[in-house]
């Protein structure tokens, strides 16, 4: 089995200029593959396969290209996965999966420094650093969280990525198979919502994170930071003398940095708020969990709530709880999203189709009365429809 981690390091200013470098690189190749199939396609010519460009860009374009060579200076790993990525985003485009292949710009885009274990040396791991090839031993931040290579564990590859100023490295590592748990004789049903983030069949409601004094204080303090951006991108257009111009630019420019990091910060609350929702439903080790499938899309169409919506990141805790389940055996169960879980009275099972979203109390002729998402959850856990993920 083989299990990603991630963590912060901590590179030296060689080590970084190193980083940014190979990351400009992998940025140009990837443009460079989607505007050379562009060109190839208005000409009328054969698609180029990212094999078949690798071999083009070192064989043709390079030699006769002496100003380009700055493209060998970086790890050729890293560049050749920038073309498979840019192979992988146009044959997804061709299957009808997404949309067609976007440039990546700078400071704005997700682009990764990728590298592999090829030597026996390479990627081995420490409690305190990791050695990476062509970086060497990197300090990393948090230790003792990656599985050193003294304890038998191997790294197969891994990423160096860079976010509002600060480093991460994930990789990649070869795990032996665990035991799975023991599971208990009992389901729990799990519906998502905007007042609170998740009501759970069991009688447990985790909260929205959104709601809490703290989002809200980085929020108020994000939003005069992006006035204070604003205001100066203004000034920099009014600006006619060229020393004052270069001033403001720089001053964008930390500007800038403070709004992503600000940005940043919140992402990680959020994040963090989910990975302790998906671990305390994973400890009670249920034999299975169900959910809804959730029309996410749809929702964020309500210009009202899509903020909220967005915020929320319904898919991100579902991909997580989904890992975590196939990690530990549990059976994930996915009910359609046109199941009527907040309608459907859970004594007597008669579905009241006025319920309101405003109505927050499910009160049914039957003389049932509960919180209307604690009644949606035990709907859920009731399921019989449903699909497993």
């Amino acid at each position: 089995m083989r299990k990603s981690y991630k963590t912060e390091i901590n590179p030296t200013q060689e080590q970084i200029q190193k980083i940014n470098k190979t990351i400009g690189t992998c940025r140009f190749i990837y443009n460079f593959y989607i505007a050379h199939n562009k060109e190839l396609y208005n000409k009328g010519e054969k698609f180029m396969t990212a094999k078949s460009f690798s071999v083009w860009l070192n064989n043709e374009f390079l030699p006769n290209h002496p100003e380009y060579l700055w493209i060998k200076d970086v790890s050729s790993k890293s560049v050749k996965k920038s073309m498979e990525n840019a192979y992988t985003a146009f044959s997804r485009f061709f299957k009808k999966q997404s949309r067609f292949p976007r440039f990546k710009k700078k400071n704005k885009s997700d682009v990764k420094m990728y590298f592999v274990k090829n030597n026996p040396k390479d990627c081995f791991c420490e409690r305190h650093r990791i050695n990476i090839p062509t970086l060497g031993w990197v300090k990393l931040k948090e230790k003792g969280y990656i599985p050193t290579t003294k304890q038998g564990y191997v790294i197969k590859s891994g990423t160096v990525s860079c976010k509002a100023g600060r480093y991460y490295v994930s990789v990649l590592i070869e795990i032996p198979d665990q035991n799975k748990p023991q599971l208990n004789d009992f389901g729990l049903g799990i519906d998502l919502g905007l007042k609170n983030f998740a009501v759970i069949s069991n009688g447990i409601t985790k909260k929205n994170i959104n709601k809490t004094e703290r989002i809200r204080k980085l929020e108020k303090q994000l939003k005069r930071e992006q006035r204070c951006l604003s205001r100066k991108y203004e000034d920099l257009k009014k600006r006619n003398n060229k020393m004052k111009g270069e001033a403001t630019r720089q001053n964008i420019q930390k500007q800038v940095l403070k709004v992503q990091k600000l940005h940043h910060r919140i992402d990680n609350i959020r994040t963090d708020h989910i990975n302790k929702c998906v671990n305390e439903i994973v400890k009670t080790k249920p034999s299975y969990i169900t959910i809804e499938d959730l029309n996410v899309k749809g929702m964020m169409k309500n210009r009202h709530l899509s903020k909220a919506v967005a915020s929320q990141k319904f898919y991100e805790f579902r991909t997580k709880l989904e890992a975590k389940c196939k990690e530990l055996g549990m059976e994930l169960r996915i009910v359609d999203r046109w199941y009527p879980s907040s309608k459907l009275c859970h004594e007597c099972g008669c579905i009241k189709r006025d319920l309101k979203l405003s109505d927050r109390e499910y009160i049914c002729e039957c003389g049932y009365h509960a919180d209307r998402d604690y009644n949606a959850s035990l709907n859920l856990r009731d399921a019989t429809s449903y699909k497993i993920a």
